[in-house]
């Protein structure tokens, strides 16, 4: 019973000083601007302002690909001065060298698969974030399309599939496509 106890105020104090280390660290490092950032940490950060960086590549005449770290037009929720770390890029099933920022890997079952991983879904607020308003951008809900990732697979990818516009059926007649909008959504806020 005492060991059991001592186990757990030791694995309270460890978890207390990796937090403090994390913050400590994050701390050091100041203001994060994505211009100052290479390959190696560029993609899937975010700038003091919340802006999400990109890493762009370029090929110069010579034939020489360079790549640059730049700021996108796409905010954070809730995040500021951050670089993801490489345990979330590995669970999530993300590649540091990724170019932009596409909803396209949602189409992917691997990817969605990884991505509502309890080791990433749960874990990973950055990500979580960055995908869950991505996938709000075509007209899907994140938690959703993971409850369906363990049900009906198909399902949950023909639902990104859809552009948003309904096509008028063989007997509707002359009619014009609906757009279907959505408000934007926050994605569950988790540390």
């Amino acid at each position: 019973m005492a060991s059991q106890k001592s186990r757990s105020t030791s694995l309270s104090t460890l978890a207390i000083l990796a937090l403090g280390l994390a913050l400590c660290i994050q701390g050091t490092l100041g203001s994060i601007a994505c211009e100052n950032l290479n390959k190696d940490s560029c993609a899937f950060a975010v700038s003091s302002s919340g802006k999400r960086c990109v890493l762009e590549k370029h090929v110069r005449r010579t034939g020489e690909e360079v790549y640059t770290c730049r700021s996108s037009e796409i905010e954070a929720d809730r995040l500021k001065d951050w670089i993801e770390t490489d345990q979330c890029i590995e669970a999530c099933g993300l590649d540091r060298t990724a170019l932009g920022i596409s909803s396209d890997s949602l189409l992917e079952s691997r990817f969605v698969q990884k991505l509502c991983s309890s080791k990433c879904y749960d874990s990973c607020p950055n990500i979580v974030d960055l995908y869950f308003n991505l996938a709000a951008g075509e007209g899907v809900y994140l938690p959703k399309l993971c409850q369906a990732q363990g049900k009906i697979k198909r399902r949950g990818m023909s639902e990104i599939k859809s552009s948003g516009y309904v096509a008028p059926g063989p007997e509707s007649g002359p009619t014009k496509p609906v757009k279907f909008t959505i408000a934007p959504a926050m994605a569950p806020y988790r540390i």
